[in-house]
């Protein structure tokens, strides 16, 4: 992080409301003065690039454009495949500590386009669909025909439209959640009663939690110039969803820092709002054998019932911790059943 950064966090104008310690009204204006004080004077994002950049990475051609990739090759030749797809707003940093957990498969991690550590993206039109297909051509480059989609949030997406659109070479789907934008069209009165019931329960998040939603998605560039301006603006729009999204204590100061500087090192807040933007094209069900991962900290853990009315799911698993970013928070559990969808595949 260079010491025009540093200057900046340190020239921030501290501003201050009537709740700037309402931890329901966003981030605490206490935690993030201590944080920005930690970034501007003691925390070295040096170190953490390093260890990033000793991943093993590989540009891939997919297609038109470029896919930057983790990939980790397992010692056996014939061992199974596995892609893990991140969500906003994270990056490949979420697999981090569950990549050591998978050293038995063959592992694929891809940047998606317009996040952190991703080739940059200078053009419109990049919806989940697309992505599916890119990360779809990809693999292929790479020599993989047969595989198992690990994911979540806009990471969940892209693995359901993966399945959908090739499903000669997903053997196994494994989500945390099922894509958001179906809970907009589905109709209660062919559902469950609990999976009814979820319905009107998302609908309350999204009234009650779902503001970044609506200004992500229609106004990003005007989004993207407070937050890509602004280190300070940055971090209090990321870690109030990072830590609110998680068990207490899932992240170190440093490490929501260097969450955060995967975003302002790189200058991709904008574009990874892309996904947002874009509409998404579903199918109607998927037919992939499904292994759910659910986890009580996540923002809207879906009942099996309604899971169903979309998906395969032959394994429903229940958790006792962990949040939105599992691989992260519950690397084990979440390894474990990775492990439990590849069986699936076989």
């Amino acid at each position: 992080m260079n010491d025009e950064t540093r200057e900046r966090l340190r020239r921030t104008r501290r501003v201050t409301t009537p709740w700037s310690d309402d931890g329901t009204r966003g981030i605490g204006g206490t935690h993030l003065d201590e944080l920005l004080e930690r970034w501007a004077n003691g925390y070295d994002w040096g170190v953490h690039e390093r260890r990033i950049g000793e991943f093993p990475w590989a540009t891939v051609r997919a297609g038109d454009t470029e896919l930057r990739v983790i990939h980790q090759r397992s010692a056996d030749p014939d061992a199974p495949v596995v892609v893990l797809l991140h969500g906003w707003p994270d990056s490949v940093l979420r697999f981090e500590r569950v990549l050591p957990l998978l050293a038995d498969m063959h592992v694929v991690v891809p940047a998606l386009p317009g996040f952190p550590f991703a080739t940059p993206l200078t053009t419109a039109g990049m919806s989940v669909n697309r992505i599916a297909g890119i990360v779809a051509d990809a693999l292929g480059e790479l020599g993989y025909s047969r595989y198992t989609v690990s994911g979540g949030d806009v990471g969940g997406t892209v693995a359901e439209i993966l399945a959908a659109e090739h499903p000669d070479r997903v053997a196994a789907l494994h989500l945390t959640n099922i894509a958001p934008q179906r809970a907009l069209t589905a109709d209660p009165a062919k559902l469950a009663p609990d999976a009814a019931a979820y319905l009107r329960r998302s609908a309350l998040w999204f009234r009650t939690e779902g503001g970044y939603i609506a200004e992500q998605s229609t106004r990003p560039n005007t989004l993207a110039v407070a937050l890509g301006d602004s280190p300070a603006g940055l971090a209090a729009w990321i870690v109030e969803k990072l830590e609110s999204w998680s068990e207490e204590s899932a992240f170190t100061p440093d490490e929501l820092l260097t969450w955060v500087t995967a975003y302002w090192a790189t200058g991709t807040i904008g574009t990874s709002f892309t996904t947002y933007v874009e509409p998404a094209v579903l199918p109607d069900r998927i037919d992939t054998p499904t292994v759910l991962s659910v986890f009580p900290r996540d923002i809207k853990p879906e009942p099996r019932s309604y899971a169903e009315a979309f998906l395969n799911v032959c394994a429903y698993v229940e958790h006792r911790a962990g949040g939105h970013f599992a691989a992260w928070e519950q690397p084990e559990a979440y390894a474990a059943d990775v492990h439990r969808a590849v069986k699936l595949g076989d």
